[in-house]
């Protein structure tokens, strides 16, 4: 079984428990979701089209809808088992889509005035992977388009990294036993997920051409980043 044929099966197995793993798992996760929906540069009442990738259990587009109620949404994420919960999640509103897909053969099929995305783009392999989609993201914005990332970033430095470790593993054995800590959720890190380095993603969007580029919220290795087209 590949990579991303895993990943799609943890989360597809995990889905019903998602929400309440998340919050375990990590740090300060309403304080990044907030960070992410203010990035949003539009009024309350108005109107723009909006794709969340890897929207998992709904969560984001839920918090964008409850702010933005004008706001069109699609929803994208390789579980059908997310989708499901992202559906009754945000059943009372309208003007929300939904697509099952990953991001190797996702392609967009319109332009989006917001592009977020919310601790998934670490899943893309490469280097080299994560800057081609940042470049498919920059030419699916409209010219007052928006990306913004919240997700797991590497240190510049091995001292730093073992810092972000030490102060995440620290956060997760506040809700959950050392033995899960330790044979469960840090071993899928380190084999599922590829994250990068904070400074890489920031020089990679400037290379695109991406403006106003800033770090709008962060917490040792997890942050919020992103910029305008």
């Amino acid at each position: 079984m590949d990579k991303i044929s895993r990943i799609k099966d943890h989360f597809e197995d995990e889905a019903k428990e998602f929400d309440e793993i998340i919050l375990k798992l990590i740090p300060y996760y309403a304080q990044m979701i907030e960070a992410l929906v203010l990035s949003i540069p539009f009024g309350e009442k108005e109107k723009f089209r909006v794709i969340d990738l890897g929207c998992g259990t709904g969560t984001i587009s839920c918090s964008i809808k409850k702010k933005y109620p004008n706001a069109e949404i699609t929803c994208l994420d390789i579980a059908e088992n997310m989708i499901s919960i992202s559906q009754a999640k945000l059943k009372e509103f309208e003007n929300i889509n939904y697509i099952i897909n990953d991001f190797y053969n996702f392609n967009f099929d319109k332009h989006y005035d917001i592009v977020i995305s919310s601790l998934a783009l670490h899943h893309l392999m490469s280097d080299e992977d994560k800057k081609l989609f940042y470049k498919k993201i920059y030419n699916s914005l409209t010219d007052r388009g928006v990306f913004y990332n919240a997700d797991v970033v590497l240190a510049s430095s091995e001292y730093i990294q073992k810092i972000y470790m030490n102060k995440w593993k620290e956060y997760m054995l506040k809700n959950v036993s050392n033995e899960e800590v330790e044979n469960k959720w840090l071993p899928r890190y380190y084999e599922e997920d590829t994250p990068t380095k904070l400074i890489n993603h920031i020089k990679w969007m400037e290379e695109i051409g991406y403006k106003n580029i800033d770090v709008i919220w962060k917490y040792y290795n997890f942050t919020v980043y992103g910029g305008y087209k």
